[in-house]
């Protein structure tokens, strides 16, 4: 499977956590904590992300589960890579603000989300094979 069909697979992941996010600040921020409203947007992300990377691996299923784990890689970095130039140049967020999210000891999860993002194709190409 060329990896190109991949790089475009994920531009719907970023839409996909845009609505997430778009949904937390509309619907449940202003009615639980802002720790609290993160680990909620970061359940619902890990679930939605999940069914759509289902979904991708259903219809272009990897070749083996080392293509699966190098497209989980890719995607990885291709998140990373977002978050932080667009966080940090478009939307103007300085480093520090960004980095926050990473510090687990206080609660943030998103790093879950990118380690999901991660392992995801490979999990689901071996359950699918199943």
């Amino acid at each position: 499977m060329p990896m190109w069909k991949y790089v475009i697979a994920w531009a719907p992941m970023v839409v996909i956590a845009v609505a997430n996010a778009a949904v937390r600040e509309w619907w449940y921020a202003k009615r639980v904590t802002e720790l609290r409203a993160h680990q909620i947007s970061t359940a619902s992300a890990l679930v939605l992300l999940g069914a759509y990377i289902w979904v991708i691996i259903r219809l272009w299923p990897p070749e083996s589960p080392k293509e699966a784990l190098a497209v989980g890689l890719m995607w990885l970095v291709l998140t990373v890579a977002f978050e932080f130039l667009f966080g940090h140049y478009g939307a103007r967020h300085s480093w520090s603000r960004l980095l926050h999210d990473y510090n687990i000891l206080a609660g943030r999860v998103w790093a879950l989300v990118l380690l999901w993002v991660a392992i995801a194709p490979y999990v689901f190409l071996r359950l699918q094979r199943q």
